[in-house]
C-alpha cells in the first residue's frame, strides 16, 4: 500500500495521539541516502517538508506528503548541522562542521547562501529559530550565547557562559531559555535581553561530568525539555523551574547525545536511545507508554513529530518515516 494510501486512512479515522495509537507507530518508510549520521533534522511550519542534515557534508528534502525524497545539497567545503528551516519553506540556517564556526543562511531554490553570521570561535552546539519573526539564537563550545537577526550580518545580543550552552525559544518567540553551566536554566524577554534573565532556575541531579546537550519548550509552553550526555532527560516546569520527571534508559553517550522532543499537544516525550529504538514517556504521569522498534542500525540520534500530520520521523544513518497502524488504532478514533 502506497504511502500517501495510509496516510489517507489515517486522516479518515480522525485520530488524536492517546497511548493506544502511540503504542501502534510502525516505520512505514525508510530511506537510505545518507553514508553517515544524520546529526539534525526538521520540519517546515506547515509539516509538507523536512530537511536534514547529516556528517557526510549532505541536505536531503523530503517530500512529507509523498513520502519519498525530493533534492539532496551538499556542503563539502563547509560541511553541516543543526539545519533548521526559517519561515519561509525555501531557506534554512545551518551550523558550519568544517573551515570556521560561521553559521550560514542558505537559499535552497538555487543552493546559495544569502548571508554568513560570523563570531563564534569554536563549534556552533545549539540553534534556534524564533517562531515570530526573523530573530535566531546560537550558542558555541566558546562559551557564548548569540541573538540574531537573518535581515543582518550583524550580532544583535552576546552573552559569556561558563560551559557549553542550550538554548530555545518559547512557542509565543517572546521569551527564550538558556541552559547555562549545565546546572541553571535562565529565561529572558526578548525585548530586554541586555538586562539580564527575569527568571533563573537551578535544576538537581545532575552528577558530575553531565552535560546539557539540548533544550526545548513543549508547544504550550508549560514544560522545558533538558537533554544531557548521560542517558538522563529532565522534563522541567517552565513556570516554577521545578522538575517534574527524569527519563532514563536510553543509554549514555559521553560524545553525541540523543534528541528528545514532544508530541504536538505536549501530551508525550519522545526520546531516541543507543540501541536505535525510540521510547515514549507520558508527560504528565512521567510513565513509560511504548519502546518502539524501527529496526535502526545504529543508535537514533534524531527524533522529531510532524507538527501538522500524524507522522514521525527518526534517523541515525537512515531516515525513517513512521504512521500510527489504522486498525490498532481504531480504539482512538475520536475527534
Amino acid at each position: 500500500m502506497k504511502y500517501s494510501t495510509i496516510k489517507e486512512e489515517i486522516k479518515e479515522a480522525k485520530m488524536k495521539l492517546e497511548d493506544q495509537v502511540i503504542r501502534s507507530f510502525r516505520v512505514a518508510k525508510v530511506f537510505r541516502e545518507n553514508s553517515d549520521r544524520v546529526n539534525h533534522l526538521d520540519f517546515s511550519t506547515n509539516g509538507e517538508t523536512l530537511i536534514t542534515s547529516s556528517d557526510d557534508d549532505s541536505m536531503v528534502i523530503y517530500d512529507c506528503l509523498e513520502g519519498k525524497p525530493r533534492r539532496t545539497l551538499y556542503s563539502k567545503k563547509y560541511g553541516v548541522a543543526l539545519i533548521q528551516y526559517t519561515h519561509a519553506a525555501n531557506t534554512v540556517i545551518h551550523a558550519s562542521t568544517k573551515v570556521d564556526d560561521t553559521i550560514r543562511y542558505l537559499s535552497l531554490h538555487d543552493n546559495k547562501f544569502l548571508r554568513y553570521f560570523q563570531g563564534h570561535t569554536k563549534r556552533v552546539v545549539t540553534l534556534s529559530m524564533s517562531p515570530l519573526d526573523d530573530s535566531f539564537i546560537s550558542g558555541s563550545l566558546d562559551k557564548t550565547l548569540r541573538l540574531w537577526d537573518l535581515r543582518s550580518h550583524n550580532c544583535q545580543g552576546l552573552m559569556q557562559v561558563n560551559g557549553r550552552p542550550v538554548a530555545a525559544f518559547d512557542p509565543e518567540g517572546l521569551v527564550f531559555s538558556a541552559g547555562v553551566d549545565s546546572e541553571m536554566i535562565k529565561l529572558y524577554d526578548l525585548r530586554s535581553f541586555d538586562k539580564g534573565p527575569f527568571s533563573t532556575f537551578h535544576i538537581q541531579g545532575n552528577t558530575s561530568g553531565t552535560e546539557w546537550t539540548n533544550l526545548k519548550f513543549s508547544n504550550d509552553g508549560k514544560m522545558i525539555l533538558l537533554s544531557t550526555n548521560a542517558g538522563a532527560i529532565y522534563l522541567i516546569d517552565a513556570f516554577q523551574g521545578s522538575q517534574l520527571h527524569t527519563f532514563t534508559g536510553i543509554g549514555s553517550s559521553p560524545t553525541s547525545y540523543f534528541e528528545a522532543c514532544f508530541s504536538p499537544d505536549s501530551q508525550y516525550v519522545i526520546s531516541g536511545s543507543k540501541d536505535g529504538r525510540v521510547h515514549v514517556w507520558a508527560a504528565d504521569s512521567g510513565q513509560k507508554v511504548a519502546v518502539l522498534d524501527g529496526n535502526h542500525p545504529g543508535p537514533t540520534h534524531c527524533v522529531k513529530f510532524n507538527p501538522k500530520f500524524m507522522t514521525m520521523t527518526t534517523a541515525c544513518t537512515n531516515v525513517a518515516f513512521w504512521l500510527p497502524n489504522v486498525e490498532e488504532g481504531e480504539g482512538a478514533k475520536k475527534s
